[in-house]
């Protein structure tokens, strides 16, 4: 259970939070001074602070509040801290907000929006937390894979991780390894990396893309044909398995296969004999079968399109890559690795690329790279430049970069977040349609929806509040 930490000289708000809080199944924990608070929270697991401004009667100033905030800061950098006190002064909010507080309410607070917005940290702190975690973890497998030959690989997923963590421990091996994911998500790197770092590193690397191939030259191309065999077949030609012999074949697009090849390739696999086209000698090799596939092999099996056994063989161990758009850690540091260091983007751009859906996968996303680098005319990359506003954007749906200048009115009774600029609002400018499926998508985390759009949890308030959605969990 999460121990949310009240701070307040008053007697009756602390008991007023507590109950509230204690209703919702969260644990509180009451405390009247800074000093009471900063020993609580050095002692204890506190997943949220909720902190009065003021706690000498005779202030009003909120200075000792701001002292505690950055106290509380100091200790715990990633710590939600909610400020709440009924004397509002905008400077210090906006002071505050921009040195990382999570929210900021004026007294009386509204019960809704105090628990919606204590739900929302919450979920988020956990989030943190966990990949806090997992950060540990990769800086000990990276640790651990150090002198691995990765060939390249650029990512930063824990999907991808854990795919290079099982690569390298099956390479040393000389089973067969299927490779499955979609077009243009790295199945290929994921072959290299098996190969660099296997007993057959120094022996023959042989890749044929079966999908590539005519039908009626893919055994000639896997198993060899004499002179004569089939028309053209001017001379002796040599199979892919003869060419890998004592090293590794990879088979992409293995689902391409006919069915004759798939009896052949069986054969293979279990004894090491074949014949090539036109021969009845039998030949004999050694080699080790990688494989890689972008269909659904069982609904081919299921169809009579592929052969179960094959499958057996060939998937001894699978190695799955997800699409790019589940694993959205990838996306920047490929686009950094795509377009080198003498290109940067702007947060807004940055946004997009992560949320945008990229169908092709890496392929696409190096492809978009590669006309930002050709068609930009600065240094700083732009949606554009990408190519985005054809592309869908976030929603399938056009990305607008709007520009909309403050009033007089505006700047006096809205306080400017970190993600605003001094005179100009530059961001993404969602619909209502796009603000309920990205509702739907995130679970209600106003926080997280914020973020995809760019906005801060107050801009995305207000456009609820102009389209009429309400918040479900208020």
């Amino acid at each position: 259970m999460d121990n949310i930490l009240i701070v307040d000289d008053n007697h009756a708000i602390c008991q007023a939070l507590a109950l509230m809080i204690e209703l919702h199944d969260y644990h509180a924990i009451f405390c009247h001074s800074p000093e009471a608070a900063i020993d609580i929270v050095t002692n204890k697991e506190i997943s949220l602070v909720i902190q009065d401004m003021n706690f000498s009667r005779d202030t009003t100033s909120g200075e000792e509040g701001k002292q505690l905030f950055y106290a509380l800061r100091q200790l715990q950098p990633n710590l939600p801290i909610i400020l709440m006190t009924a004397w509002t002064q905008l400077e210090t909010a906006v002071e505050l907000v921009k040195a990382g507080a999570a929210d900021y309410m004026g007294k009386p607070w509204d019960d809704a929006k105090l628990l919606n917005s204590i739900s929302n940290l919450l979920s988020i702190y956990r989030l943190s937390q966990q990949n806090s975690q997992l950060n540990r973890i990769h800086s000990d497998r990276m640790s651990a894979i150090n002198g691995a030959d990765l060939c390249g690989l650029v990512f930063g997923s824990g999907a991808m991780q854990r795919c290079v963590d099982l690569a390298l421990q099956v390479a040393r091996s000389d089973v067969s390894v299927m490779i499955t994911g979609p077009n243009g998500a790295g199945k290929d790197k994921i072959a290299d990396i098996l190969q660099a770092n296997s007993p057959l590193k120094d022996q023959p690397f042989i890749k044929v893309n079966i999908g590539a191939l005519p039908m009626d030259l893919l055994e000639a191309e896997l198993f060899g044909a004499e002179a004569g065999a089939f028309t053209g077949a001017n001379k002796t030609r040599m199979g892919r398995f003869e060419a890998a012999d004592g090293g590794t074949l990879f088979l992409d697009e293995i689902g391409n296969l006919p069915l004759s090849g798939q009896v052949k390739l069986l054969r293979v696999l279990q004894t090491g004999e074949f014949e090539r086209l036109g021969s009845h000698q039998t030949r004999k090799v050694n080699v080790r079968v990688i494989s890689a596939t972008n269909a659904d092999l069982a609904d081919d099996i299921a169809h009579g399109r592929f052969r179960e056994d094959l499958f057996y063989r060939l998937n001894v161990i699978e190695l799955t890559i997800p699409p790019l758009n589940q694993r959205q850690d990838d996306i920047l540091p490929l686009v950094k690795h795509f377009i080198g260091d003498s290109f940067s983007l702007d947060k807004t751009t940055q946004l997009a690329l992560v949320n945008h859906c990229w169908s092709g996968n890496v392929r696409e996303l190096e492809n978009a790279c590669k006309r930002a680098v050709l068609l930009t005319q600065s240094t700083q990359l732009s949606i554009n430049d990408f190519g985005l506003m054809t592309l869908g954007g976030v929603a399938d749906k056009p990305l607008q970069i709007i520009a909309q200048p403050q009033t007089q009115d505006q700047s006096q009774h809205q306080p400017k977040t970190s993600s605003d600029t001094e005179d100009t609002v530059v961001t993404f400018e969602p619909d209502k349609l796009q603000i309920e499926q990205a509702l739907t998508q995130y679970n209600g985390v106003i926080a997280r929806v914020a973020k995809s759009f760019g906005l801060s949890r107050q801009a995305l308030y207000r456009r609820m509040e102009k389209y009429g959605i309400r918040d479900s969990k208020s």
